[in-house]
């Protein structure tokens, strides 16, 4: 027999990227007894099925010549029409020209690393920030560097530092309802960052799959709004947390030489979107008044998040604290020091409920007492149920830790919510 040369190993990106804990997670969690808080997955109650199943069969019994075949790769010109609508209504004017339709934000995000980013180029992120982007960019080559945040987002001040001192290409940002911690950018801080960008002549990624999700308070412009930072903004949304995830539609909106870019990078990975889901998603858009649908679903998880911070302080240990977001999906958590909210999953998961641990969000030394919980799936019954689970699997942890007291009342929490 002739001997056998094996084949040349993966490349050195493919192998030291790690896998996504939030997909490890989900799959501990697929028993139905298992209550999760880990992934961020919108409420599958609220879809809006039979107007949704009924745009798909208006496209398809219209034009189905067209909605099966091929399509440009730059998107459905109605959905890009109708998504430019929306952002004009809602303070930033938009032509469709200036949109891109995506295979979900993720693949915005993606293309972005592709067309902007070399090998060791600088990218500055929030500090904890999306696991997925961290993925991505060390996929690209690119050198993470992690930016402070407090209980309102970036620091400014030291982004300034950071950017001077790493000169980055890119700076990825989720200013609204932050993923993992739920926070969202002052208005101020925003003008700031795009005064930066100017300034120093980087590149932003403006994330926002979450601002149309808002439950309490005001909308605040996004960055790319402002004049300093127009030039040099990506700005990428959505439609699976507002229409539903499995049509896997995004959109990215960007000056024309760098969407004209991604255009041709987008052909070189799958030519374009789906094109009978982006018939859908328009015919939807165009039929259908999204914000008065997105009224009860802001209102079921105000509810649900509303419930998870009241039940909180009765679970967490005494000395934790945690955010309270205006809307979005997500409350981040920090344990006292000597927590391990990673070794403490199992025992989660083995006592009926689980969480993201927030290790992985982090581009530079992680904090391991840190964990995320997303409050939408769930009713606020199953909400109680679940955290009263969880507060056993911290109680013993903190037994096990030799900490002091594993739950606390209300009064031991003054401080808590940053």
């Amino acid at each position: 027999m002739e001997r056998r040369v094996p084949p040349p190993s993966l490349a050195e990106r493919a192998v030291s990227t790690g896998g996504s804990v939030i997909r490890e997670a989900l799959a501990l969690t697929a028993r139905p007894e298992v209550i999760s808080f880990a992934g961020g997955l919108p409420a599958p109650e609220l879809f809006d099925t039979d107007n949704i199943r009924a745009a798909y069969d208006r496209v398809l019994s219209e034009s189905p010549h067209r909605v099966l075949q091929y399509s440009v790769t730059e998107g459905d010109p109605g959905l890009r029409e109708a998504i430019a609508a929306r952002l004009s209504r809602q303070g930033l004017p938009s032509h469709p020209d200036d949109l891109m339709i995506t295979t979900g934000a993720q693949q915005g995000l993606a293309l972005l690393a592709t067309t902007l980013l070399n090998p060791g180029d600088v990218v500055v992120v929030e500090e904890p920030t999306y696991l997925a982007a961290l993925q991505c960019f060390g996929l690209a080559g690119a050198r993470v560097v992690p930016v402070p945040t407090d209980d309102q987002g970036i620091v400014v001040d030291a982004l300034a530092t950071i950017v001077a001192r790493e000169r980055p290409r890119l700076l990825y940002i989720v200013p609204t309802f932050q993923n993992p911690t739920g926070h969202t950018l002052p208005a101020e801080r925003r003008h700031a960052v795009a005064r930066l960008a100017a300034e120093h002549g980087f590149w932003i990624a403006e994330d926002d799959p979450y601002g149309e999700l808002r439950f309490r308070g005001e909308p605040v412009p996004w960055i790319t709004a402002h004049e300093e930072a127009s030039d040099r903004t990506v700005l990428l949304g959505s439609l699976s947390k507002v229409l539903a995830p499995g049509m896997r539609l995004g959109w990215l909106r960007a000056p024309v030489a760098l969407r004209r870019a991604c255009v041709l990078a987008k052909q070189s990975l799958d030519l374009h979107s789906s094109t009978v889901d982006q018939a859908a998603a328009a015919r939807y858009l165009t039929e259908h008044d999204l914000d008065a649908r997105l009224v009860p679903v802001k209102a079921a998880y105000k509810e649900r998040c509303d419930t998870l911070l009241t039940t909180l302080p009765h679970v967490l240990p005494e000395g934790s604290t945690w955010s309270r977001p205006d809307g979005g999906m997500f409350v981040w958590a920090r344990l006292p020091d000597g927590f391990d909210t990673a070794a403490l999953l199992l025992d989660a998961v083995t006592n009926g409920v689980a969480y993201v641990p927030g290790a992985p969000f982090f581009a530079g030394p992680a904090n391991p007492a840190t964990l995320r919980l997303s409050f939408t799936t769930h009713h606020p019954p199953e909400i109680d149920r679940g955290l009263k689970r969880l507060a056993g699997v911290f109680h013993a942890g903190h037994r096990a830790s030799g900490a002091r007291g594993a739950e606390a009342g209300p009064a031991a929490f003054s401080s808590a919510g940053t």
